[in-house]
Parts: structure tokens; sequence; C-alpha cells
């Protein structure tokens, strides 16, 4: 007898992650490998970080402490909001599930963008919910299309600010007007990964709603400007009522030591966080010269990558940059996203892309 699988799961596709540089070297047998695939801090982890876990192996025999206690309250003070507002999580896609399981019931309605982070669909869809997609205008975030997408069953909308993989942001005034359309019994999800590295003034406080009792989410992650995807960890602030039904469904010890212990420093290390933003910064001025004057027109971005269309198959083009040594993001199509690196790692980028666009000439 087959397995008996209900057809929502048998549609979904595994989350395929970026190309590991191990793998790509054993495939290849290249020595350097340049991985711009997966928006990571090129500058590694927080100094703090690193410090912080000398000693801890000593105590990996014992459970973690299960309320996060320290984190959750030292990102409480951060954003000046109680600690019953804050969920730890085994990164922020983790919160992301949890959201779906407690507040999707069978043929309940997400509402989120057509090209926008894949793992909202993936997670409503696990649990028998209806993703409803909204196409980008100008690959931004159509806020009005979306509120008029709000049906009696529609329980959350993910917005994900800046988006990924276009870079793009909404501003405070579109989030305004979408939030006064927005139902008591929806919730909205502000997937804000890309925070810190957010250059616009115009960028909403999203976490305003939250203060004021707004069915608002914040999720945040340590996997990006902090440099600690390798631990999982990220957060989640909400209202206290939003954050004990989450937590009624988060399994216990979810957020290993080590990755408490991490975060915990990195919150603090405001040196690390700044000299990542002047980095990307300059990264990205770099990449988007660079990209321009080949005759590529990238998206505008308020985060840590470039997209862009390559006017041509966009598989051939990472599988070129593969055999050169890079390791960038075939997102669909002709489109591709490429990480901002350190100044060497970006000018390779650009040499091998040169090469691989001279090539198919």
């Amino acid at each position: 007898m087959g397995l008996q699988i209900h057809p929502d799961i048998r549609s979904l596709s595994p989350y395929v992650p970026g190309k590991p540089v191990e793998e790509l070297q054993r495939e290849l047998g290249l020595t350097r490998v340049i991985k711009l695939a997966s928006n990571e801090n090129p500058l590694g982890p927080s100094p703090k970080a690193l410090a912080a876990l000398h000693g801890v192996q000593a105590t990996l025999h014992r459970y973690p402490d299960g309320g996060a206690t320290q984190l959750r309250q030292a990102i409480a003070d951060r954003w000046k909001v109680a600690h019953d507002h804050v969920i730890v999580g085994n990164g922020s896609d983790e919160i992301l599930g949890l959201l779906a399981k407690t507040f999707l019931t069978p043929g309940d309605e997400a509402i989120m963008a057509d090209h926008t982070f894949v793992i909202y669909k993936m997670e409503v869809t696990a649990v028998h919910g209806k993703p409803i997609v909204v196409p980008l205008v100008n690959w931004v975030h159509d806020l009005e299309s979306m509120a008029r997408a709000i049906t009696p069953r529609t329980r959350l909308l993910f917005l994900c600010n800046p988006n990924n993989p276009t870079g793009t942001m909404v501003p405070a005034d579109a989030v305004d007007r979408l939030m006064a359309r927005v139902p008591e019994d929806v919730i909205v999800v502000f997937d804000e990964a890309y925070f810190e590295y957010v250059r616009n003034p115009q960028f909403p406080d999203a976490m305003a709603y939250v203060k004021q009792g707004r069915n608002a989410i914040v999720l945040r992650t340590f996997s990006k400007i902090y440099g600690l995807a390798g631990l999982r960890i990220g957060y989640g602030i909400s209202t206290p009522e939003i954050i004990g039904f989450l937590n009624r469904v988060r399994p216990p010890f979810n957020a290993n030591s080590l990755a408490q212990k991490a975060a915990l420093a990195a919150l603090e290390d405001d040196d690390h966080v700044a000299e990542s933003r002047a980095v990307n910064a300059a990264g990205m001025e770099q990449l988007g010269q660079g990209l321009r004057a080949l005759g590529m027109t990238p998206i505008p971005s308020q985060t840590n990558f470039l997209y862009f269309d390559t006017q041509r198959d966009g598989r051939s083009v990472f599988d070129a940059l593969l055999r050169e040594g890079i390791i960038v993001r075939h997102i669909e199509g002709t489109m591709i996203r490429v990480t901002i690196g350190q100044s060497d790692e970006n000018t390779a980028f650009l040499q091998a892309f040169k090469k691989v666009l001279d090539g198919a000439r």
C-alpha cells in the first residue's frame, strides 16, 4: 500500500539552499570558491559573539534555557518592550512556521506577494492553508491590491520588507494606509530580516504597530548583519497574546545554547553592525557600478544583495559562474541575485560575470 500523503504536501518542492562552497570545490576541483548566494555577512560573526562561545562547550551536556530568558530580555530592552512581547526561534524561519501552525486552519487564507520569500507559501501550504498571491508592481509590494485581497477567511498577511529577492521596500505612508484597512482578526507579519541594512528614511517603524496593540508581529534575524547564520537564531516581537499562543506550539529548547550566547553578545556589538553596514554600502556601490558597466540594470536595493535581469538564460549564467568558482542565486528565468561581498569578492564576481557574458556573445 502506498503512502497516503495529503495533496498539499505532494504539491510542495523542498527548499533548495545556496550551493555549499565545499560541494563546489569537490565537484570542480577548485581551490578558491566565493559564495555570494545566501546573503551572508562577508565579515563573519561579531568578535564579541565568538568570544562569548569560549567555555560554552563544557556545558553542552545541559539543555539550553528553554525560554531564552537572557536573550529575550536583551531584545526587549533594545526595542523598549516588555519581555513577554518577545519570542526566540531557531531562525526567524521557525517563527514563520509557528505562525502558520498557530493561526491557520485548513482553507484559511494567507496573503503574500508573488515574488517574495518562498518559505511563506511553503509553511501555509504545509498546514493546508490557502496562499493568496498578489503580484508585485515594479518589483515592489502592491499594498493596495493586498488590502483588496483580504476576505473573511484571511488570517495572515506577509510583508517582507525589504523584500527578498528583489531588495525593494515599501515606505511608511503606504504601510500606514494598509494597516488602516486590515481587520482586527488578521495578523500582519513584518519580515524584516534585512532591516539593519536599510538606508531609506521612509522605511516604516513596524514596531510602532506592536506597541499600539495591533495584531502585528515583527520578525528579525541574527543570520544576516550579525553573521550567525550557521547557528540558526531569530526573534519575533508582537503582543503578549500572540506571543503566548505561539509559545503553545513552539518546540521546547528550540534555541540552542551556543546560539543564545552568541546572539546575546552580537546584539551588544554596535561597532560590528556599523562596520558591516559600511562594508555593505561600499560593496553595493562597487557592484552596482560594475553591473551597469556591463549593461545590466540592478534593481535599487535596501538590503545586502542586488537582483538583476541577466538578459539571457539565468540557469546557464549560474552554471557558467560556478565553473569560475562563483556561487550566486538563480531565482527564476533570466533573474540572478548576488550577495554583496568584500571588495575582492565583488571584483572576482564582476570579472567572472564579464567572462561569462563575453563567452555568450
